[in-house]
């Protein structure tokens, strides 16, 4: 009884000591915002929401922000029409090659992302060489970067949500007489929707906090939210780069509760 009651407090021990290494560092960033030492440092001299404007006032954030919204929004648009009609051929149908596409589809999920924007941006220049049409340095070359990114979220999350269900409803909307679009519109559509909801969520996410693409695909006059903060810290230590982190903190986790609600996260990873 002894050995099972001393098992169960290391495991409690390494549980919450895990989960502290992970948040705390949040915690601190979140925390060390409010300060109003203008450089970042312990203890605090005073409490303050001055960094927040400061960082908007700053033309990389604020532009940044933009256009990492405007980027991710689009790269999920995009993703979805895509990654919806692949992951219900994965879910429903049956056909040679099946296991090499889904690979295929996931794959970016499996290349280190330095390795992935370099590689994309040599694919770039060799169209530019071809056609001597311009994709690298502009922002639908970004977004289309970003779409590779959010693609294997959208088909993950979607084929886990129709694998869940089944096919049993659809096969009954079709008996019943449903054409096979409204059979889609009207009943795939609907069990899909957390799916959905969940990959289109990812998908912003993983594009909104994106670096090693933008790096270097990102054009000159133009930068994104996380591009921002790095050029930010190479010369600045003070707590608007905090104030910035914490928004971001804020819109991921905001979106993953939300993701969550819809898709349990721990039955996909």
């Amino acid at each position: 009884m002894r050995a099972v009651s001393l098992r169960t407090c290391a495991y409690h021990v390494c549980l919450w000591s895990t989960l502290g290494f992970v948040v705390l560092p949040l915690v601190i960033v979140v925390w060390v915002s409010f300060f109003a030492n203008k450089i970042v440092g312990f203890p605090a001299t005073g409490y303050t929401l001055h960094w927040y404007g400061h960082a908007w006032a700053q033309d990389p954030f604020r532009e940044g922000f933009v256009t990492s919204v405007q980027v991710g929004l689009c790269a999920t648009v995009i993703a979805l029409l895509i990654g919806v009609p692949a992951a219900l051929a994965l879910a429903r149908a049956t056909f040679p090659g099946k296991g090499v596409i889904n690979t295929m589809l996931l794959s970016p999920m499996l290349v280190p992302g330095i390795v992935a924007g370099c590689a994309v941006y040599v694919y770039y220049i060799q169209i530019e060489i071809f056609t001597e049409w311009q994709v690298a340095a502009t922002l639908p070359g970004l977004i289309a970067a970003h779409t590779l990114l959010a693609v294997p979220w959208v088909v993950r999350l979607v084929t886990a949500s129709l694998q869940s269900v089944g096919s049993g409803v659809e096969e009954a909307a079709l008996n019943l007489g449903a054409t096979p679009w409204t059979t889609f519109r009207r009943v795939t559509l609907p069990l899909a929707r957390p799916g959905l909801v969940a990959g289109g969520l990812f998908s912003f996410i993983v594009s909104f906090t994106d670096v090693e693409k933008s790096l270097f695909l990102v054009g000159p006059g133009r930068t994104t939210l996380p591009i921002g903060i790095i050029n930010y810290l190479e010369w600045n230590l003070d707590p608007t780069i905090t104030a910035v982190a914490t928004v971001q903190i804020v819109i991921i986790g905001i979106a993953l509760v939300v993701s969550n609600r819809y898709v349990k996260l721990s039955h996909v990873f």
